[in-house]
């Protein structure tokens, strides 16, 4: 697979910072001759291309605002969008609106295009807020950013969020009060959302604490369809035969993967919670529709949309600096998270009886 060139490779093999390269590129503040041929000497090795970021025309912002999130189909991020919609509108401004599809690879490009529109600034869900070639040259551009659902380390990149860990090891510690002993993991795939992983870091902790085992996670496509579930999880749930050494619970990672796990359990003859308890995270509407209503982490995600927009508004009006805003999460009971099964006891034979004597 070719290598993937970006501005922080070009910084890299220069030997110089991202905004040293962002200022040669766009002529934007000297640099001396020798930085200069270096940087230059770089893009040419590396065949850099440099991208619609470094083109844009700061000074002939639009009203309008970016947003980049996974996926148009999950209610959790249609709920944030309204809010950033809402809380926009209120600035006279209007949203324009991309999905990645949980696809990493489509973040620089559907980003460059939004800068391209001249958008005054950006609300990002992105695959990982942490190592981000494209946030990194956002940065480099001077370009406003806050991200939404995603947690950075440290508080260098605005962002709007829940603490995922946390969050989690509060709905682990409840199955665990529930009498569970035995919790799987099931995750969306940890390369296309890092608050699957904080999640699963959360769920970790708890069962530690516990003195549990925590299982590795089963990471699953977010997605993905009951049946393409199903298929997953029958090896790690089984048939009745291997009932006794299944989890008694599976902590899902997200409410519609919950929603999908759930039909996935019963289309292999499993019950759910009388077999096996699910959860989720999220707190969708629809768990609460669905019978049994399903058992999750009830987060502020319309609010959270809302406030990713006024912190940005924030730092573009009066150049506020960069900063984490976590929001208060509560846990929602739901009939999906019950008592942990007991044990079938294996019935002892009857001793025959002796003849008369």
């Amino acid at each position: 697979m070719p290598r993937i060139v970006t501005i922080r490779t070009v910084a890299e093999r220069a030997g110089c910072s991202i905004a040293t390269v962002s200022r040669v590129i766009n002529r934007s503040a000297p640099t001396s001759a020798e930085v200069d041929a270096r940087v230059r000497a770089a893009i040419d090795e590396l065949g850099f291309r440099p991208s619609e970021i470094g083109r844009a025309l700061k000074t002939l912002k639009t009203r309008t605002v970016g947003v980049l999130i996974p996926s148009l189909t999950n209610p959790v991020f249609a709920a944030s969008v309204a809010g950033m919609q809402a809380a926009a509108r209120e600035r006279r401004h209007t949203l324009l609106l991309t999905a990645t599809d949980y696809d990493p690879a489509a973040e620089a490009e559907l980003v460059e295009t939004l800068v391209a529109q001249n958008v005054a600034g950006l609300v990002l869900t992105v695959a990982c807020a942490s190592h981000n070639a494209t946030l990194d040259l956002l940065e480099a551009e001077n370009i406003p950013f806050v991200l939404v659902h995603n947690e950075p380390d440290g508080d260098a990149r605005a962002a709007v969020c829940v603490d995922n860990a946390a969050a989690t090891s509060a709905l682990t510690e409840a199955m665990i009060a529930a009498g569970h002993r035995n919790i799987a993991y099931l995750a969306g795939r940890f390369a296309t959302s890092d608050r699957s992983l904080r999640r699963y870091e959360g769920y970790r902790a708890a069962m530690e604490r516990a003195g549990l085992a925590a299982t590795p996670p089963l990471e699953l496509d977010y997605l993905g369809d009951a049946p393409s579930h199903a298929a997953a999880l029958a090896g790690l749930f089984g048939g009745k035969s291997s009932r006794k050494s299944a989890p008694t619970a599976a902590l899902c990672s997200n409410d519609l993967l919950a929603l999908s796990v759930t039909g996935a359990l019963r289309d292999l003859g499993i019950r759910v919670p009388d077999d096996v308890s699910v959860a989720g995270f999220d707190g969708i509407a629809l768990g609460r529709a669905m019978s049994p209503s399903l058992a999750t982490v009830d987060t502020p995600t319309r609010r959270m949309g809302e406030q990713a927009v006024e912190l940005l508004f924030e730092m573009i009006e009066t150049g506020a600096a960069p900063r984490v805003e976590r929001l208060p999460f509560s846990l929602r009971s739901g009939g999906t998270l019950a008592a942990a099964p007991k044990p079938t006891r294996r019935q002892e034979p009857t001793p025959p009886s002796l003849p008369n004597t």
